[in-house]
């Protein structure tokens, strides 16, 4: 199908994007690496009518360390993380959940920014930043704001940003040589996962255990990290991973079936993370 037309607005700057979306609010959609936007604009399901396309920011696309914290700009692609020394030092799990996305000419136009802001449960980046503690930086016409990302998401599709709002950056803690493991199954290698786990060791001990496509946002498996934190076995916090959760039924599984990928791909990458 063919979108219904737009006017479309390629800003200089990060102030100039925030101050358009500040003047058309709810009409106006961002546009930065399109995966997610395109399909749904062709199919109709979104007709704005002003497209503000921040792809070309470079105060977007930074990758730094500061502090205890990574910073990272909304429009870094993926393949930047993948490629990211400091990541691969800092932070390995992001390179490790980036290098799983899609195809190789997703992940070099695709951007963290737009996986984060988009808010599909069965997203690959989602639930890493979940697992990480991250949190989202928002700009609008009153300044910034940091969310964690634990209550970014409020639904499907659905989060805490205003209309007027950008995401900028994504901040993770430096999690340094800590474990760390990502377990997707998929039918094909570049598919959405029909369920994942992303397990990050922090810096403080905590083993934090996030999961895709198990509810109708990106969640923590809580009772297999209270398990853990009890000293139970990895067996044991395993088998509690789908418990509180509300996954999907659809051509690639029913929920009962997700429940079982959950608590096999939970105890996986926790032998990886931390036996």
């Amino acid at each position: 199908m063919i979108p219904v037309a737009f006017d479309y607005q390629r800003p200089q700057t990060l102030d100039e994007a925030v101050a358009l979306l500040a003047t058309r609010g709810e009409d106006a959609t961002v546009l930065a690496g399109g995966h997610s936007l395109l399909p749904v604009m062709k199919l109709r399901m979104a007709a704005p009518e002003l497209v503000i396309d921040i792809g070309r920011l470079a105060e977007l696309r930074h990758l730094r360390v500061e502090g205890d914290e990574i910073a990272i700009g909304a429009a870094t692609r993926y393949r930047d993380l993948v490629t990211s020394t400091v990541l691969a030092a800092e932070c390995a799990l992001l390179p490790a959940v980036a290098a799983t996305v899609g195809d190789p000419q997703v992940r070099h136009r695709g951007t963290l920014g737009g996986a984060i802001a988009h808010g599909d449960p069965a997203g690959d980046m989602p639930a890493a930043i979940l697992a990480l503690d991250g949190t989202v930086v928002l700009q609008g016409p009153n300044g910034r704001r940091s969310v964690p990302v634990a209550e970014f998401y409020t639904g499907l599709f659905s989060t805490v940003r205003e209309p007027d709002e950008l995401v900028v950056e994504i901040r993770v803690p430096r999690t340094g040589a800590t474990g760390w493991a990502y377990e997707k199954f998929t039918r094909r290698s570049n598919d959405w996962a029909i369920v994942a786990v992303a397990v990050a060791t922090m810096p403080s001990g905590a083993v934090n255990v996030a999961m895709v496509n198990m509810a109708g946002t990106p969640i923590r498996a809580t009772a297999t990290e209270a398990a853990l934190a009890e000293g139970k076995s990895i067996v044991d916090a395993a088998a509690l991973a789908a418990e509180g959760t509300n996954p999907p039924a659809d051509t690639h599984g029913t929920p009962e079936y997700r429940r079982h990928l959950a608590q096999v791909l939970t105890r996986r990458a926790l032998q990886t993370a931390i036996a």
